[in-house]
């Protein structure tokens, strides 16, 4: 008789409560720094391409990543709860691969810079390219002005 165990190799603590109010907390702290808001969706996204491009922005925009239950609480999910006229909205987008974004730039440099990043996040490898615009209108963003 054979028995076979599974034995996890990699020890990760699960993220609780208090992760969980700090990224709220950080998203709020956001959302009264800038003056848009913005949500995305990917496809694919290679993490290192993000980061270089994450990086480059760093001094006018701040990304969101993760849980987008977690976000959605951060911006509010009803008109009741939002933080700001409209967030809901954004909160609404979120969904499946997604992310949010703040800044202060005009709407015509996001617009530019999103068609940048759309040829910057290139497909991975074994996966069938689309049109780069194709990626640029999944990428682009429904923009709530605040």
């Amino acid at each position: 008789m054979l028995i076979c165990h599974a034995i996890t190799l990699s020890k990760t603590k699960k993220q609780g409560r208090e992760h969980k109010e700090n990224v709220v907390n950080s998203i709020r702290d956001a959302i009264e720094k800038y003056d848009s808001a913005y949500a995305f969706t990917f496809e694919n996204m290679r993490n290192l391409k993000f980061k270089e491009f994450r990086e480059q922005l760093k001094s006018s925009i701040r990304f969101f990543l993760g849980s987008n239950k977690v976000m959605q609480v951060a911006l509010g999910r009803s008109v009741a709860d939002e933080i700001r006229p409209g967030l809901h909205k954004v909160s609404k987008l979120l969904r499946g691969d997604s992310g949010t974004y703040f800044t202060s730039l005009p709407k015509e440099d996001i617009q530019r810079l999103t068609f940048k990043w759309s040829i910057l996040l290139t497909l991975k490898k074994g996966f069938e390219a689309k049109l780069v615009i194709d990626v640029n209108l999944r990428l682009l963003l429904r923009c709530i002005m605040l």
